[in-house]
């Protein structure tokens, strides 16, 4: 049976939210007209500009954006909502929570973490390769302007990780207007070409693209490469949905995004048709010179735009991974009361700003980078896809009859993308790919390190029984000790370390454990749960969505019995791991988990604790 989506935010929000998607969400994907049809004719793989290749590389475009964004995306993808939440981590959390014994789990795991250390790589060159590509404008006014690209391009890469600070409620408030007018200008851009040579309105017919890929196979599977590049950004439309809802972005891609994009590069293939040379910079010279510059202006701020998308989905994505427990704690700003899935990473944005400044160096021009794009997107699209599949057949039960040919389109198009993309792998598709193995063994590394380092401490732990028999001379103190633990079962070595150091007891004892949920929000009914295991110790489990930052403190005044702050203590364990050659995992990667353990953020900021009333009690710990 189908799952409903909830709504998220309330009607009256709904059309505030479609302008803030227009600015956050679609950036990406709206800026590709600057660069997607003009790599087809003089990108690694030329095509001629004659009439058979120019109808068919845009019938190839328009049946892209309509299968891989509006029927993939926003029609079927984006139904697999966990409770409002996208991505990678989303969907795996969606399908443990309906097929937690499903012998295809590991695989789907090992492809949701695939697909999310992609989705960085993406993060990296998106703002690179968008910005870089606006600002190339400058030379079509003057060839001495050049030499301002690489300067101009950092200065706005400096400046758009600067903002990011201030959420995405407040830069999509901000971006949304500038969107929506890009939508339209280059939408009337193309409309005006069109006019002018209507024969490329057959291009909506898929025939155009079938008789392409019949009479010229090889041209048309590396032109696939390039066609690529007018997708990339659609999958921030199932990464950014816990920021606006599923319904705000789809109206937001349906009423304006789609059309203005569909009219921009069927003007650019009528102006070709009546100029082969404007395929130079086609987007620009649909332009009246008298409009250039604000063009180049309206261009530029776009694709500033065109990088929040992808940023923003990278927030997202790393306070999922936290608290699904594949990256250490580190510093989440939640930046807006209202919605929840909006979040800023400042460690995040400092290493995006300083990978893509050293992108910009490196590749100094977007068609360089061209070729390094597309293969992180494609084999996103493809693990996508595959986890969607197990979604539509196992937990949706499609009627089989119309969910198996549209499932085999969706894939076998996926595939043909990530294919031609793969070609380019040496020519720049490694870097992204290279960014992924590394988190990869970043996120694995850090989920087997932990439960390795929870199960000895599990080992060592002493019972609470046991406990009470071997106090029962200890003195009390009237007050309460909060001790944060992981494990469920026994005493916390901080309890342990306090008793033997001060040979003392606090009168009422929470042992408190802090559980992630398989959805991004947790009801405040079910917060909190509490045991009395007798001698004034009460187990406290509290219940966090992946979604959410966990506040010990507010969840705890939630107790039967309440909670004094001024006669509570907080005491944290905090464990230094010893690296050793016992069975678990490789020693070098021991050494790699107790760098990120030492590099994880303080568990006090991280729950909220009262910096005055926090005691943290060391041990060391082998795995």
């Amino acid at each position: 049976m189908q799952m409903p989506t909830p709504t998220a935010h309330a009607p009256r929000a709904q059309h505030k939210l479609m302008l803030g998607a227009l600015g956050v969400v679609f950036g990406d994907i709206g800026t590709s007209p600057l660069y997607a049809f003009r790599e087809s004719f003089i990108g690694h793989h030329r095509l001629p500009t004659d009439q058979f290749h120019v109808l068919g590389v845009l019938s190839m475009l328009v049946w892209a954006l309509i299968i891989v964004v509006t029927v993939k995306y926003v029609l079927v993808t984006m139904r697999a909502d966990n409770r409002g939440e996208g991505g990678s981590f989303a969907l795996l959390s969606l399908i443990e929570r309906f097929a937690d014994k499903s012998p295809l789990l590991p695989a789907i795991a090992a492809a949701a973490l695939t697909a999310t250390a992609l989705f960085y790589g993406d993060a990296v060159i998106t703002p690179a390769i968008s910005i870089l590509s606006a600002v190339e404008g400058l030379s079509l006014l003057d060839a001495s302007f050049a030499v301002l690209v690489l300067p101009l391009t950092l200065a706005i890469v400096v400046r758009l990780f600067a903002v990011q600070r201030y959420g995405t409620a407040t830069i999509g408030g901000l971006f949304g207007p500038i969107m929506a007018a890009w939508f339209v200008a280059i939408g009337l851009l193309g409309a005006a070409q069109v006019i002018g040579n209507p024969q490329v309105l057959a291009a909506v017919n898929p025939h155009y693209a079938l008789r392409f890929l019949m009479a010229d196979p090889v041209g048309a599977f590396f032109t696939l490469g390039t066609v690529v590049l007018a997708v990339t950004g659609a999958e921030a439309l199932y990464a950014d949905m816990g920021h606006f809802g599923r319904n705000a972005i789809a109206r937001a891609w349906l009423w304006l995004a789609l059309p203005g994009l569909l009219l921009c590069y069927a003007g650019q293939s009528a102006l070709v048709l009546g100029d082969p040379a404007a395929i130079r910079s086609p987007f620009y010279l649909m332009a009246p010179p008298a409009l250039l510059i604000p063009l180049l202006l309206l261009a530029t701020a776009a694709t500033i735009i065109a990088s929040q998308s992808i940023i923003s989905g990278a927030f997202s994505v790393t306070q999922q991974a936290v608290q699904l427990g594949y990256l250490p704690r580190v510093n989440m700003v939640h930046t807006s009361d209202e919605t929840h899935g909006q979040v800023f990473a400042p460690s995040v944005n400092l290493l995006l700003l300083f990978a893509v400044i050293a992108l910009v160096l490196g590749f100094r021009s977007s068609d360089a980078l061209a070729a390094a794009f597309g293969l992180a997107v494609t084999t996103t699209m493809v693990l996508t896809t595959l986890m969607i599949g197990f979604v539509i057949f196992r937990i949706w039960r499609w009627n089989p009859i119309l969910a198996v040919p549209l499932y085999v389109v969706l894939l076998v198009l996926d595939i043909g993308l990530f294919a031609a993309s793969a070609t380019k792998f040496t020519d720049g598709g490694w870097l992204p790919v290279s960014i992924a193995v590394v988190l990869v063994l970043l996120f694995t590394t850090w989920q087997r390190g932990r439960q390795l380092l929870m199960r000895r401490l599990a080992e060592d732990a002493m019972s609470v029984d046991l406990l009470l028999k071997s106090t029962v001379k200890v003195p009390r103190i009237p007050a309460t000790a909060v001790y944060l633990t992981s494990n469920k079962a026994g005493v916390p070595p901080a309890l342990l370390h306090n008793m033997k150091a001060n040979h003392i007891l606090h009168e009422r004892i929470l042992l408190v454990t802090i559980e992630t949920q398989l959805t991004p929000r947790v009801d405040p009914e079910a917060r909190l749960s509490e045991e009395d295991l007798g001698g004034g110790i009460t187990r406290v489990v509290l219940r966090y969505g992946f979604s959410e930052a966990p506040n010990v403190p507010a969840a705890l005044a939630g107790l039967k019995e309440g909670l004094d702050p001024m006669k509570s203590s907080y005491f944290l364990s905090r464990q230094t791991l010893v690296p050793s050659r016992k069975p678990g995992i490789a020693l070098w990667r021991e050494h790699l988990f107790a760098a990120m353990m030492r590099n994880s953020q303080s568990p006090m900021s991280y729950f909220k604790l009262p910096v005055n009333k926090v005691i943290e009690l060391g041990s060391q710990v082998e795995i």
